[in-house]
């Protein structure tokens, strides 16, 4: 590493509109040591010089909720992400299928609900492309997965099985499984016979993963659901130096094993430690309260618009997840909840306030995970409680998903009450992520939304529920220093200013004098990571 000095550009301290501008900036084994003129000062005598050619070095970003290994695998499988019809997507299937007959097991993602009605997505469209091996692709949510009939034989999932727990499985009129699973409790009816992805093939993900998210400026990430396997990934990369971010895992607590779970994660977070690597931690366990709105599985205080008497699928007995939640905070962990519907929010809020009762208060930073609604009465518990309010900003818009799907269930009056970014933003913490590969991981078109609550071709014209627009500084904090905070690492890397050590982003311009919808015309000229420049 060394003495480095960056020079000819811009210093921003953060994105606040008052953030602290300098010329210069002298950097030491990661370590801030001067600005302005101390720094220049430094110049000759560094190992390295910058020259930013005018633009702007600043803390670099995060991402608060992420699926980095998933998003990598996707890389290794059929593209069918990009696919506008049902027809795109088997004919990329089989493409892929054709060039790699040595692959028992087809899996890709993520493909787009709204392409078939009602997300209703049908085996036999697959077996046209592959009938004689098994796919499975994985929709735009990660709660839901498409398979063909050679997938669903294998499982042993026909007519006869019956609906699992946590889990749904959509049927034919005369029974026989459609070709969709939903939620882990029909998913995992694949894990017996599948031998799902190789361990190389998860190292490789990690690398390709992060090294596309230092890219685009993003030195830290929530990764929000790690299971056993993906933990030894994950040290392997670290142990073989090919990560290129920050990387700390959320461990997912099963609510049926979690008990058993314990000494694991206890173990993992040990194994990690050990290890010594500044680019990976296991400091959080990771619970899904709910599913999603869009396959009627997010928890609801009133019944869907659509369905009549449904009010969607807890995935926890609330005392279980109380105890749970408990038990994980006493040994140290942060807790990371995903929740999405109303009933959720209020869900993963009473048990934070359970786990402060029962083991006493502590700075613990609990994180509800894209709080997509939350009745306005809870709201306020969010502060009181210290809880990070972690929203997905991408979501907030009018899209075909939106529109096609999550607004039929949800009707007129709570589709107000949806992503409450600035009320929380005003009266408690908040985070941004991405949710990748659920949407994309470049933080610009993120803030964008957040900033406008539009489309890209600007639609609506006043913004969608425009009293939850933050202004452009606040949501490049939000994906910052928000960020940094919900990692405990604000002290350390949350401005650049002398004495912190931050993760850096090289931007050819600010940010924060930008049209929000042109900030994809940003550049990322460069970042650095633990003081080492990765990208």
């Amino acid at each position: 590493m060394g003495a480095t000095v960056f020079v000819n550009g811009t210093i921003l301290s953060g994105y606040r509109a008052d953030a602290r501008a300098s010329e210069a900036a002298a950097v030491v084994d990661g370590a801030v040591v001067a600005t302005g003129a101390e720094a220049l000062a430094l110049r000759s005598t560094a190992d390295e010089v910058v020259d930013l050619a005018g633009g702007v070095l600043a803390p670099a970003f995060g991402d608060g909720h992420a699926h980095p290994l998933q998003g990598g695998l996707e890389k290794l499988g059929p593209q069918v992400r990009t696919c506008g019809s049902v027809a795109e997507i088997v004919a990329c299937v089989k493409e892929w299928a054709d060039a790699h007959p040595e692959q028992e097991w087809i899996y890709g993602g993520s493909y787009d609900a709204t392409l078939a009605p009602e997300g209703m997505f049908d085996a036999r469209w697959l077996d046209e492309a592959v009938p004689d091996r098994p796919v499975v692709l994985r929709a735009w949510d990660y709660h839901t997965v498409w398979v063909n009939s050679e997938a669903l034989r294998r499982a042993h999932i026909d007519a006869d099985t019956p609906e699992p727990p946590l889990g749904r499985i959509p049927r034919r009129p005369d029974g026989t499984p459609l070709g969709i699973l939903q939620e882990p409790g029909a998913v995992d009816l694949l894990l017996p016979v599948e031998p799902g992805r190789s361990h190389e093939d998860r190292v490789e993900a990690l690398r390709l993963a992060t090294a596309e998210y230092a890219g685009l400026g993003i030195a830290w990430i929530q990764d929000a659901w790690v299971e056993p396997a993906e933990v030894e990934a994950y040290l392997t990369a670290a142990e073989r130096g090919l990560l290129s971010t920050r990387v700390n895992l959320a461990l997912r607590a099963d609510p049926f094993r979690w008990r058993d779970q314990v000494p694991g994660f206890v173990e993992a977070r040990r194994r990690v430690e050990e290890l010594g690597d500044p680019l990976l931690t296991a400091a959080t366990v990771k619970v899904f309260v709910d599913g999603v709105v869009e396959n009627h599985t997010a928890a609801m205080l009133a019944d869907y618009t659509d369905t009549p008497g449904d009010r969607g699928l807890p995935n926890w007995d609330a005392a279980q997840l109380a105890e749970a939640a408990a038990t994980f905070d006493r040994l140290g962990f942060q807790l990371h909840l995903h929740a999405i519907g109303d009933a959720a929010c209020r869900t993963a809020l009473d048990v934070f306030e359970h786990v402060e009762r029962t083991n006493g208060p502590r700075d613990r930073r609990p994180v509800i995970a894209h709080v997509q609604l939350a009745d306005p009465a809870d709201l306020p518990r969010f502060a009181a409680l210290g809880v990070t309010a972690n929203f997905e900003p991408l979501w907030a818009q009018l899209d075909p998903m939106m529109l096609d799907l999550t607004l039929p269930r949800l009707g007129p009056e709570r589709e107000q009450l949806q992503y409450p970014i600035r009320t929380l933003q005003e009266s408690a913490h908040i985070s941004f992520g991405s949710d990748w590969p659920v949407s994309d991981n470049d933080w610009r078109p993120g803030i964008a939304t957040a900033v406008t609550r539009q489309t890209p071709a600007r639609v609506p014209e006043a913004g969608w529920t425009p009293a939850e627009r933050i202004a452009l500084p606040d949501a490049l904090e939000a994906y910052s220093s928000g960020v940094a905070r919900q990692a405990f690492a604000e002290a350390a890397r949350g401005e650049l200013v002398v004495g912190t050590a931050p993760d850096l982003v090289w931007l050819d311009r600010d940010p924060r004098a930008v049209d929000p919808h042109e900030l994809r015309s940003v550049r990322v000229l460069g970042a650095w990571v633990a003081g080492v420049r990765r990208a």
